[in-house]
């Protein structure tokens, strides 16, 4: 591994975007304790800490502390991430944006400019709903429209220059900008959740309690990240044939190939949208000073809480972690329906002579791949599951307070996953041995 990494850096062109990416990083970490013009930071803070809201920890983490620190990042690359995710759900709804991306290389780049449009549009609107919020709390240091603006115009600006840096990683370093820097965000906050988790179960225990402790801790990580990596990876291989061709008195074709069904199709996008839809009502009602009653509503919001699941005390809060696993499941489907399309593959192999052994081409095939893709689909989908539901059983039942859970740990693995595997195409391409085969 390390000397596959020394020869990575003898390669000028992999060294420059590896040391690009690296100052990058730098850069945005930098930015991220930079104070937001306007914001009052200790004030902020105070109102941080009487909140219980899980769902600011998660967008806490997903920004480096970003928003907690209330600097000029603080809305970070979440716009960004819903802007993509938005804009893939309208090209399968609007025929016009399917055949923008289907037109090569220029209607590539006329989705990304939509996409960055949309990403200041949402930065836009995030950024008036939390001023708002904070100009009703008390959290600004000025008073009056300028003071407002002021706050606006700096957390817009900031999520521009955020998408900017990603797309400069994209282009200059090394893996997707965009995904490189929300993991590097994840990882900044591990340092503080582990001091966390030092602190409750093995700091002012006894030795042996605290080596056990610390053991089942380790234990319970490397096995999650074990079952990521297979997840991530594992695929079903459709077996696909073509028919022999006869050009001239030869006979050409008739070779056997494949097609890979990941089984994790969806990635972590299911867990994202899930938490998504259950976490942003209870953000808006913290952000509003809202949800801390004893009324209905404010009962509802706390079963939609991470914090209030698998507690033994209040064991009715964990029908919410039900309808969570629910909407993973359903979204997982629901995503892979929009970005596989069984029939289109099967015309596209009944044209190129294509077919399924023991499956005759056209809409029998679509059959095929339709009744193959929903098992593995939910295959996946109880994996991201299972992923999701352990950080929240152990911080229900033990208290493991951490900011990082399933989603951080899926979003890691897949990025870095997906970095190493690029990273070992470049060096391939320069006969050096890959980061996967060391």
């Amino acid at each position: 591994m390390f000397k596959t990494l020394r020869n990575a850096f003898k390669v000028k062109d992999i060294r420059d975007r590896i040391l690009f990416t690296f100052l990058m990083l730098i850069i945005i970490r930098i930015g991220s304790e930079l104070p937001a013009p306007g914001v009052d930071g200790e004030v902020f803070k105070q109102w941080w800490a009487s909140q219980s809201a899980d769902g600011l920890g998660f967008f806490n983490a997903i920004t480096g502390g970003s928003f907690l620190n209330m600097s000029v990042f603080a809305l970070n690359i979440t716009p960004y991430i819903t802007s993509s995710i938005i804009i893939q759900l309208l090209t399968i709804a609007i025929p016009k944006l399917e055949e923008i991306q289907r037109d090569g290389e220029e209607g590539r780049k006329k989705m990304v400019a939509l996409t960055r449009y949309v990403t200041i549009v949402l930065a836009l609107i995030q950024s008036i709903a939390m001023t708002i919020g904070f100009y009703r709390g008390g959290y600004l240091t000025g008073q009056g429209p300028l003071a407002v603006i002021e706050v606006i115009t700096g957390l817009t600006a900031g999520s521009a220059v955020l998408m900017w840096i990603g797309e400069r990683i994209t282009e200059k370093g090394i893996g997707n900008g965009i995904s490189i820097v929300l993991v590097i965000n994840i990882i900044s906050r591990m340092p503080e959740d582990m001091g966390t988790l030092w602190s409750q179960f093995i700091a002012n225990k006894s030795i042996p309690k605290g080596i056990v402790a610390g053991l089942i801790i380790i234990a319970i990580i490397v096995a999650m990240v074990v079952f990521v990596v297979v997840l991530q990876d594992a695929e079903r291989r459709i077996p696909v044939q073509y028919s022999k061709k006869l050009q001239g008195r030869k006979q050409v074709g008739g070779q056997s190939t494949h097609i890979p069904l990941k089984v994790n199709t969806g990635g972590v996008i299911p867990v994202i949208f899930a938490q998504s839809l259950l976490q942003t009502p209870v953000i808006i009602a913290a952000i509003l000073g809202k949800g801390n009653g004893t009324g209905i509503g404010s009962k509802i919001l706390k079963g939609m809480s991470q914090s209030n699941w698998c507690n033994p005390e209040e064991p009715i809060y964990s029908i919410g972690l039900v309808v969570y696993i629910l909407l993973i499941i359903a979204f997982a489907y629901f995503y892979t329906q929009i970005t596989f399309n069984p029939l289109e593959i099967a015309n596209n192999m009944k044209k190129a002579g294509g077919f399924i052994p023991g499956i005759r081409p056209g809409k029998p095939t679509s059959d095929y791949l339709n009744q193959i893709l929903n098992y593995i689909v939910f295959i996946g989908a109880v994996g991201l599951s299972i992923v999701a539901f352990i950080p929240i059983f152990f911080n229900g039942v033990f208290k493991a307070d951490v900011s990082f859970g399933g989603t951080s740990i899926i979003i890691i693995v897949g990025v870095v996953i997906e970095t190493i595997k690029q990273v070992e195409s470049q060096m391939r391409v320069r006969y050096y041995k890959g980061f996967l085969n060391d």
